[in-house]
């Protein structure tokens, strides 16, 4: 091409109006399944908002402000036309209807006053509590942190679920999956995790974010529900989408909330986002993705299923203190089938997070929840991510019950046992026993290592299998009554201090002593 040519294009390009190209008007040239066909948005570009337009003659500005306001997001650019997903109710469009651009890539409005409430992923109330005063629009989509603006993940975020703070304990900048078959138990310990974090010092507290994906509005309430009753919601905000609403609503409601945890992010403030989940994720991005008739990979999902989780995940870092070292720790959560982690989005998502919560089926039957794989469950960060109190007591369980497990195996087809085998294995009962909790009542990460200290130094020598809980209630009140300045010391310090070490060591015969009835003569 000769250097005139190059000019002359160069020159004409200078001379288009930015303006003009913003008030480009396509028209609707076919709908169907919620997937608009639009001639005429030449200069659209890749997820930027337009306006369906029903020829009452308002401006741009008029539209947008209206209450009826219908908008649609470029996801297909072609050689003729452009394909945009309607978000909202598709049958308000029509064939010839007029469609606006707004120059705007997609962005939801946040603010202060967005934490406690519920909204859908476009930033609309639907709490019935009025509209929501915001100060900012924060882009749906964009380029995560590059390696030098983060900082290593060195802070815990305590999820109050003893078998995950001692064994696989998460730090603040962490992705941790959380994984099991329908019916595991993975939502509540996402839910027992925002309902722990009332625990920690308001200036530290994370602000926590849930995003459901595509799960009944029912289930979404009793969420809403639970946290309110435990006085959780007035640092969360939850993000809902239901089966019935159209997919590209269902394909957005992550990054909405990558989006809020940015905004807070970024004033230097610790946020925590749930993910639930990913599966229903995966199958509206499928459903979006043929109905824009893009080519079908494996299992019929999009080639690019893989970039769709990982550019969302990782969004989720701990800031450099140059930046304000706020920090965004995501929970995403994944539904397998028979417990196959070797599945295509399991995989996929197991790869690009730092660490894995397995649930498994056969434990929750048992009764032992969480119901929580020793063996496949990990956490990439480790001890970095734990308090110096909680790393001193916590060694010692994993082995515990790793080889209790492999016994207990072995023990289905031996009869006769010698004592050290039966003492191993006793002990792993034990263990056990004391890693179950409640739904909904998360335990503090100080009273844990008290409970996990007095475990690990015999206070349940002696005592039945089935006295565990029993014996771990009396002495968690026993050392509130008694050594009240234990539990002060290790929440200050997050340390166990000699003293505290000394105080927690001769708590436990005078325990005994002041209790025989939970010991055998």
């Amino acid at each position: 091409m000769s250097t005139a040519i190059i000019e002359r294009i160069k020159k004409e390009i200078e001379n288009i109006d930015a303006s003009v190209a913003a008030e480009e008007i396509g028209v609707v040239t076919g709908i169907g399944d919620g997937i608009a066909e639009i001639d005429g948005l030449a200069s659209a570009q890749m997820m930027e908002m337009v306006v369906f337009d029903d020829g009452d003659g308002k401006t741009l500005e008029e539209t947008i402000a209206s209450d009826a306001v219908l908008y649609g997001l470029i996801l297909n650019l072609e050689e003729n036309a452009v394909k945009v997903v309607v978000l909202g109710d598709t049958t308000a469009v029509q064939e010839g209807m007029q469609v606006r651009r707004t120059g705007k890539l997609l962005s939801i409005p946040v603010g202060e006053d967005i934490v406690g409430r519920v909204i859908n992923p476009l930033g609309e109330a639907v709490d019935g509590q009025g509209t929501i005063k915001t100060d900012k629009d924060m882009p749906i989509e964009r380029v995560a942190y590059g390696v030098m603006e983060r900082s290593g993940v060195d802070t815990p975020i305590h999820t109050g679920i003893k078998s995950v703070d001692s064994m696989i304990p998460i730090g603040r900048g962490q992705r941790e999956l959380i994984i099991g078959d329908r019916g595991t138990g993975k939502t509540t310990v996402a839910i027992d995790t925002i309902i722990n974090q009332k625990y920690e010092p308001e200036a530290t507290r994370p602000i926590c974010i849930y995003v459901a994906i595509g799960q009944k509005q029912s289930k979404t309430a009793g969420i809403v529900g639970k946290l309110q009753e435990a006085g959780a919601m007035e640092y969360t905000t939850v993000i809902t989408t239901s089966p019935f609403e159209p997919s590209p609503l269902l394909f957005l409601a992550p990054f909405a909330g990558a989006a809020i945890g940015e905004y807070f992010m970024e004033q230097g403030k610790d946020v925590l986002v749930i993910f639930d989940d990913l599966s229903k994720h995966a199958v509206a991005y499928r459903q979006m993705s043929l109905l824009l008739r893009r080519p079908p990979g494996r299992e019929a999902y999009p080639g690019d299923i893989f970039y769709l989780h990982s550019r969302l995940l990782e969004r989720s870092a701990k800031l450099s203190e140059k930046l304000g070292g706020g920090s965004i720790t995501a929970l995403p959560i994944i539904e397998t089938q028979e417990g196959d982690v070797s599945a295509y989005i399991p995989t996929n998502v197991i790869s690009i997070t730092d660490g894995q919560i397995f649930l498994e089926t056969d434990l929750f039957n048992k009764g032992i929840r969480p119901a929580l794989n020793v063996g496949i469950s990990v956490s990439r960060v480790g001890s970095a991510a734990q308090t110096k109190a909680m790393k001193k007591v916590s060694g010692k369980i994993r082995l515990e019950l790793a080889q209790f497990r492999e016994l207990e195996a072995f023990m289905q087809f031996a009869s006769d046992l010698d004592e050290e085998t039966k003492a191993r294995i006793e002990s792993g009962r034990k263990f056990t026993e004391l890693l179950k909790q409640v739904q909904g009542q998360p335990l503090a990460f100080y009273k844990q290592v008290v409970i996990l200290f007095a475990a690990n130094n015999g206070i349940f020598d002696g005592a039945a299998v089935e006295q565990v809980k029993e014996i771990e209630e009396a002495y968690q009140g026993f050392i509130e009554r008694d050594h009240r300045t234990v539990l002060e010391s290790i929440e200050s310090e997050k340390a166990i201090s000699e003293e505290t070490e000394k105080a927690l060591t001769e708590s436990i015969p005078a325990f005994k002593e002041a209790h025989p009835n939970f010991y055998q003569a």
